[in-house]
């Protein structure tokens, strides 16, 4: 029997690998500088991966569920591998394109498949602490970055920018491939010791899934849906405040830039820890609990946003609404397995994960153009503020239809038992 807690080491090892990519705007100037593309034409490669990342993750849920873990993790190891690898020759080459086609699309492939191919398995590892679990590996994808940046800055002063590529694409080739040949899913109905003792014991008792479905039929459902929206106005939010909280903080409160270089990093930090704190929370106050408090505390950040003029206070604001969107990401897949069931959670989350391309590019285009044609971004906290507001109406609803289900469950197991 494997040590599960070696398997959500193995998750973290290929989350953190693919979380790398994150990092992509220190390549930026070292690459424009020493092959003298445009900023605007490097960057294209970010957006085709970003873009690719949260769509890859839906069209090959159903190879994961099919393969297996293991299988599918091999495959974005050599895919994002590739990718890595095969930028440092188009730098090296000078082709754009291929450029494009190795960071942008290879890379892009490779860090969907990459990211959903160990969440389903940890889900069922841990039946006590799934939201624990994908914290613990949604952190490694969101530290992926912050480890890198530092790395690639130093070997590109030591060895050269395609070098640098080289070496980076050779490791994350090597820690994906440790991860994936030691990740397996347990036996069907696997209980670890201690909750089978507080089962018999009466100490705990066991809170079924509300379903079992296949993604065919989890994407019929209402409930599938109505967690669709709240994922996709959580991501637009979150995105949109990492995009331009620095001269969005600048301009409203007269941040500093040095100040704001600060805050952002800082943010880095409420990213990674609301992605394994919230998590965490999750598995005593449930799922659809932490997603209301998501929203109550946004509301009251838009809210209050365009009103302050504290510095403090607006950063505060600030750090708590990137919390939520990192809680979001690691929340989503325990809270699928929760509804629906772990069956075909890999596709189903996969699915769900069409929110981050999506959020992706909305929330940068609705606070950049709100804030070229008024000239200001406190008119951005008031269209947030009613996103928020109906993902919190939504989210109260969905608590609501949950806890409706699980009533009835209830009576029916009742009524089987009599």
């Amino acid at each position: 029997m494997k040590n599960r807690w070696l398997i959500a080491l193995a998750a973290i090892s290929i989350h953190l690998s693919i979380g790398g990519a994150y990092a992509y705007s220190v390549y930026t100037n070292p690459v424009s500088e020493y092959i003298g593309w445009s900023t605007s034409e490097i960057t294209i490669a970010f957006t085709i991966m970003m873009g690719l990342a949260g769509t890859s993750a839906a069209f090959f849920g159903k190879f994961v569920e099919k393969s297996g873990p293991r299988k599918s993790a091999l495959v974005a190891a050599v895919l994002f591998g590739i990718g890595q690898a095969g930028s440092g020759f188009a730098v090296m080459i000078d082709s754009l394109p291929l450029f494009l086609a190795m960071y942008g699309v290879a890379s892009g492939l490779g860090l969907g498949i990459g990211y959903i191919s160990p969440v389903s398995t940890l889900v069922k590892w841990f039946p006590d602490r799934r939201g624990l679990a994908t914290g613990m590996a949604v952190l490694g994808f969101g530290s992926g970055a912050l480890i890198t940046a530092p790395v690639a800055d130093y070997l590109m002063g030591a060895v050269g920018v395609e070098n640098t590529f080289y070496v980076l694409g050779a490791c994350y080739f090597l820690l994906m491939v440790v991860g994936a040949l030691y990740i397996a899913p347990p036996e069907e109905g696997w209980m670890p010791a201690n909750m089978k003792k507080d089962i018999a014991s009466g100490k705990k008792i066991i809170k079924k899934d509300l379903q079992q479905l296949s993604s065919f039929e989890a994407v019929k459902t209402r409930r599938f849906w109505m967690l669709w929206m709240m994922m996709l106005i959580n991501t637009t939010a979150g995105i949109m405040m990492i995009a331009v909280a620095s001269p969005m903080a600048q301009e409203v409160v007269g941040l500093s830039a040095a100040a704001a270089a600060t805050m952002v990093g800082v943010m880095g930090v409420f990213n990674g820890g609301g992605r394994l704190g919230w998590a965490a929370l999750s598995d005593y106050i449930g799922r659809p609990n932490v997603f209301v408090i998501f929203f109550v505390i946004q509301v009251i950040a838009f809210f209050t946003l365009p009103l302050t003029t504290n510095i403090i206070l607006f950063q505060l604001f600030i750090f708590l609404v990137v919390s939520c969107y990192g809680g979001g990401f690691s929340n989503l897949p325990a809270f699928a397995g929760d509804m629906f069931g772990t069956k075909q959670l890999g596709a189903i989350h996969g699915y769900l994960l069409t929110t981050w391309s999506m959020g992706g590019v909305f929330g940068p285009i609705i606070v950049t153009q709100i804030h070229e044609r008024t000239g200001s971004y406190i008119p951005v906290f008031y269209v947030f503020f009613a996103l928020i507001t109906v993902a919190l109406i939504i989210s109260i609803l969905l608590k609501f239809d949950i806890k409706r289900s699980e009533q009835k469950l209830a009576e029916s197991q009742k009524q089987m038992v009599g």
